[in-house]
């Protein structure tokens, strides 16, 4: 075969490249994007006053820890890693967590190995199965790359239907599923993960998306990770570390998989985010203060909408649950912004269904009061087109959908 001079073989170089460029060409969707989609298209600016449980942040915002050791290596970001940070961090989280450093890769969050994992596992023969509903930002990734995408329901205990996804495509390349689940914010039990991997299709992977495990009590799927399995897990420091605008996570997987991620791009990281993060996973004290924090406030939201007749669905154990409002979701939000008061989109498939991220004690209080008023308030249709400039992620690709 012929080389190019880079001394790769020239169908490789030109694979690489195609990778390259379309990995280049197809905008990364995060949390954020797909939380202020209908704000940005109408322009909105948010009153100074506003009640902001959209986006699945933490109010709590970067540890005390976190925020020290920010400003401690800021002055010296006007260079590069010099002092190995980046080395640092994933030595620090392998240890914790029974892996060798070689089975952590370090981003800007866990948007990007989310994207580039679905990219380099589906194609137009090796479909997407994700559970209805979930993330939707897989279902972009593999539109881009022309894969078709299995929508496989929840089940009635609203946890991912493990059987049915596996069953879903003899075919399929990658199969997602996000435990505790966005936007529900409940669990598949550990077992039907490790059920899932054991009787999957060959050749294709699990990519298990862990943002929001430290909020529940479940346990996590890392030792399969550490066990050279067939799968790839995803962690952020954007949930219960708060570290959102700081912006770092990991992939965690054998590094033959975790390679296959690298031909997408990678940027340096951030010297301030390497140090949080890093800050953050030491404190040992850090995660279970804040699940404690988040769950009390959760569950008193949750048992007033409950004592309150309204419909909270399944059991959440996450920063996010969902409500079925009876009536259009689109008219609930947009009624409820009107409180000043912004909560999360709706789902195709639950129309009627809000997501709500699980905010301040004051955020909650405000919530409390704008949802009885709106919900008190005139009736609206039971179900509603979603209104225009909305983000609709996978339609505009030509993504096939079968179930």
């Amino acid at each position: 075969m012929t080389e190019s001079n880079s001394g790769l073989p020239l169908m490789g170089r030109r694979s690489f490249l195609w990778t390259a460029a379309l990995a280049a060409a197809t905008p990364i969707l995060t949390e954020a994007t797909l939380a202020n989609a209908k704000l940005a298209s109408q322009g909105a600016v948010l009153p100074p006053d506003a009640v902001i449980i959209n986006a699945n942040e933490n109010p709590l915002g970067p540890s005390k820890a976190a925020c020290e050791a920010i400003a401690q290596i800021a002055p010296l970001g006007g260079r590069y890693d010099r002092l190995g940070e980046q080395d640092l961090f994933i030595q620090t989280f392998a240890a914790q967590h029974g892996l060798k450093p070689e089975n952590v890769a370090v981003y800007a969050g866990s948007s990007e190995p989310l994207q580039y994992t679905v990219m380099a596992f589906t194609s137009a023969s090796r479909s997407l199965v994700i559970a209805d509903p979930s993330y939707e930002a897989p279902m972009a990734a593999a539109t881009a790359v022309g894969a078709p995408i299995h929508k496989v329901a929840l089940t009635a205990e609203v946890a991912h239907d493990v059987k049915a996804m596996v069953a879903a495509d003899p075919s399929a390349g990658l199969i997602y599923i996000c435990n505790p689940n966005n936007p529900t914010g409940t669990i598949t039990p550990r077992q039907d993960i490790l059920w899932a991997l054991e009787h999957k299709p060959a050749g294709s992977i699990l990519l298990v998306d862990e943002a929001y495990t430290h909020l529940s009590d479940e346990q996590d799927v890392l030792d399969q990770v550490a066990a050279g399995k067939d799968l790839i897990v995803l962690r952020t420091f954007s949930k219960v570390y708060g570290m959102a605008g700081i912006r770092c996570g990991v992939a965690l997987g054998r590094p033959d998989l975790l390679a296959k991620l690298q031909v997408y791009g990678w940027n340096a990281m951030p010297i301030t985010a390497l140090a949080a993060a890093r800050a953050s996973i030491e404190d040992q004290d850090l995660v279970p203060a804040r699940k404690k924090i988040i769950g009390d406030i959760r569950r008193d939201t949750v048992s007033w909408l409950k004592t309150n007749g309204y419909k909270v669905i399944g059991d959440p154990h996450s920063n996010c649950f969902m409500i079925d409002t009876g009536r259009a979701g689109h008219g609930v939000i947009a009624a409820m912004q009107e409180q000043k008061v912004y909560i999360g989109r709706i789902w195709p498939i639950w129309p009627n269904a809000v997501r709500i991220t699980v905010g301040s004690p004051d955020d909650m209080a405000k919530f409390k009061t704008a949802f009885k008023t709106v919900m008190d308030g005139h009736a609206m249709a039971s179900v509603a087109p979603p209104h225009a400039g909305a983000l609709d992620p996978v339609s505009a690709g030509g993504a096939r959908f079968l179930s």
